[in-house]
């Protein structure tokens, strides 16, 4: 007998379903969000990371992200110009990241320190005025080649205490602490026990992480902000043929089909890991500790089953396997209907933002105009000028965005859970 049953924890427009937690993450609905730092910000990985994640987990709220990353920038060139990068934006809420080149690349010095510290209270204060939230992430360590029981040697002693700066920092403002040097550290030793010679896992080079290491610095912010792990989850009842529970999602037309099941799943987010970063999961879980998505079918005969969404097979699971639970997080992501969303979206956020990036900020807002312009062209016109551009491709820029809020618009899928004969 065909069942058709809608099972939900809370309700909201759209689609039936809302986020769970949603009240203890650092963003809100309706944020426009300004990354702040250096070179490690400027290189879209992270900063991607956290967007993608959040933008995934939460699909019907309005965000805007905008990178303001400069290569070799220190907490006092984030502090000078903040009226020019941040404010302009009219942000509701910050990450702020300096820190790897503010100890200058050799051991702590309480002058460069001080100089550090009165660059983010800097920050702080404009902040405060224009009644922007922030989170003050640490720096993350470097990632070098030595082997030792820990890579907690050399300029990382350095970055440990300026870590202890940003808490201070934080604490003193009323702003959030994000720790991603301790999480990040930890991993880079638990990688150096494995073995007698030690390889870099994190991509890149000792400073500038590759995807791998930017998947684990994303990690341990989004863990600092408080990012919800569910993306939703279902649980049905084959041999009963209806659903015993769901959470951030919709389950339809449970029916029982030649020992197995078909039914259909809307929900109301999407697992999220970028695919370029797999190699950081043996020493870092963090595809299924940042992905929740559940799925656990009772009462199948004995027996192995193909799963398949839309038709594509993403896992094999035995009928013990699936009565248990299981994360498919990781299996969606490799093949089929959810995957090809998910890089849908990636896709709008990569082009949105590299828009942002080479048309505006590094475009024409960083962009040094010679001298010998303005004997051609008055400075009165010539800025004239790029406020004009600017205006025409922030216009342009809104539009992407828009491109990927059109991305995010879930569509349920059929699940079949086929019995292998």
């Amino acid at each position: 007998m065909l069942h058709f049953i809608r099972v939900c924890v809370l309700v909201i427009a759209l689609i039936g379903t809302a986020p769970a937690n949603a009240a203890d993450f650092f963003f809100h609905d309706g944020d426009v969000v300004v990354m702040i730092g250096d070179s490690i910000t400027e290189q879209h990985l992270y900063s991607n990371y956290v967007e993608m994640w959040t933008v995934t987990r939460f699909p019907n709220w309005k965000l805007t992200f905008r990178n303001v990353g400069i290569g070799g920038d220190r907490s006092p060139g984030g502090n000078s110009r903040f009226p020019r990068d941040v404010l302009p934006h009219a942000p509701t809420a910050m990450t702020v990241d300096f820190g790897m080149n503010d100890g200058a690349y050799r051991g702590f010095d309480e002058g460069t320190f001080q100089i550090f510290m009165d660059g983010l209270q800097g920050m702080a204060d404009q902040a405060r005025a224009a009644r922007i939230r922030v989170a003050w992430v640490t720096p993350q360590p470097l990632d070098g080649d030595e082997q030792g029981p820990t890579a907690l040697t050399g300029y990382n002693q350095t970055l440990a205490k300026l870590s202890d700066g940003v808490k201070l920092i934080a604490d003193k403002n009323g702003g959030l602490f994000v720790d991603q040097f301790h999480p990040y550290l930890a991993v880079l030793d638990a990688a150096r026990a494995r073995g007698p010679k030690y390889e870099r896992i994190t991509g890149g080079d000792a400073v500038h992480p590759g995807p791998p290491g930017q998947a684990l610095m994303a990690a341990s912010i989004l863990e600092g902000l408080g990012f919800p792990s569910l993306v939703s989850s279902a649980e049905i009842d084959a041999a009963a043929g209806h659903v015993v529970s769901a959470r951030n999602c919709t389950v339809e037309g449970v029916a029982r089909k030649d020992g197995g099941l078909t039914f259909s799943r809307l929900d109301g987010a999407l697992p999220f890991f970028p695919g370029d970063a797999r190699s950081i999961l043996p020493h870092a879980p963090i595809l299924e500790e940042l992905n929740d998505y559940g799925l656990r079918v009772t009462g199948l005969a004995p027996g192995s089953f193909e799963v398949r969404v839309g038709g594509t097979s993403i896992a094999r699971l035995t009928a013990e396997q699936l009565a248990a639970g299981v994360n498919l997080a990781s299996a969606a992501l490799t093949a089929g209907p959810i995957a090809d969303q998910v890089k849908a979206v990636m896709a709008a956020v990569e082009a949105k933002n590299r828009f942002h990036h080479d048309s505006i900020f590094r475009g024409i807002v960083l962009a040094t105009v010679p001298d010998w312009v303005y004997s051609a062209v008055p400075r009165e016109e010539m800025e004239a000028k790029k406020k004009a551009v600017i205006k025409d491709r922030l216009a342009e820029l809104r539009a992407l965005d828009a491109d990927v809020a059109k991305a995010l618009v879930r569509k349920p899928n059929t699940f079949e859970i086929t019995l292998v004969k």
